[in-house]
């Protein structure tokens, strides 16, 4: 399984020079694009590829949820930052309200994400 999560990051770094040469607004690839480049891509069947993103998906969240950090190297990493409870202003009408503190994810693209955006 891991050899799979591997080549599932693997195409998605290919797939990114693909979705990124158009301009940022023009495209948004979707979750069964993504799907069926991967079975594409990998040689799986759309049904294998599906069942390997919802794995990585669910494991990454599983992870961050308990407190890990997911460093993928050339691909980035995922962590969890704490937002403390602070005061904001309702934009209609000026007033100020309370946001709540939260939990956020982050993700730091690794260096070759970056050069591939480049």
């Amino acid at each position: 399984m891991h050899d799979l999560f591997y080549k599932l990051i693997k195409l998605y770094l290919s797939l990114n020079i693909r979705v990124l040469q158009t301009p940022l607004n023009s495209y948004v690839m979707n979750k069964s694009q993504l799907i069926d480049a991967i079975a594409t891509d990998a040689g799986l069947t759309k049904v294998q590829a599906k069942k390997a993103l919802e794995a990585f998906v669910k494991t990454t969240g599983t992870a961050l949820k308990s407190g890990d950090k997911i460093a993928l190297v050339g691909f980035g990493s995922f962590s969890v930052a704490k937002k403390p409870a602070r005061t904001g202003r309702n934009p209609r009408t000026g007033q100020a309200i309370k946001i709540a503190a939260k939990k956020v994810v982050k993700f730091k693209p690794g260096a070759e994400l970056n050069n591939i955006v480049k």
